[in-house]
């Protein structure tokens, strides 16, 4: 039996406050292919550099990514997924599967059909 039935279990709580933050699912998808530079995430969405950058330091501090500083010149920072992002890799690809079927256009915000034509544009 579910240990959470009865009430709201603290831990999914938790875990669904996490990923729900605006951003986060989207950040630990693109970080799924591999590790990745802050430009290159950034360029993946439509988010300001400002956003982006909180968003990774709340996923830092959740222990879902890693920022790896590399002493080049100029400095290499590269951010790849944990032990514990990487189990997020089912969750994050069933919600994927179950939006391209129930989620249909006129379920959609404007803001995310903008978006998504923008994104169509560039051709990603």
């Amino acid at each position: 039996m579910n240990k959470c039935s009865s009430t709201l279990c603290p831990r999914f709580e938790k875990g669904m406050q996490i990923l729900s933050k605006r951003w986060a699912g989207l950040i630990i998808h693109q970080l799924l292919n591999g590790p990745q530079r802050f430009c290159h995430i950034e360029a993946a969405f439509p988010i300001s550099g400002r956003i982006l950058s909180e968003r990774l330091k709340d996923l830092e501090r959740e222990n879902i990514v890693k920022r790896d500083v590399y002493p080049e010149t100029p400095v290499r920072i590269e951010y790849t997924l944990t032990e514990k992002g990487m189990a997020l890799g089912p969750v994050i690809e069933e919600i994927q599967r179950w939006s391209e079927e129930w989620v249909t256009p006129e379920s959609m915000t404007e803001e995310v059909k903008q978006e998504e034509n923008e994104t169509a544009k560039k051709g990603l």
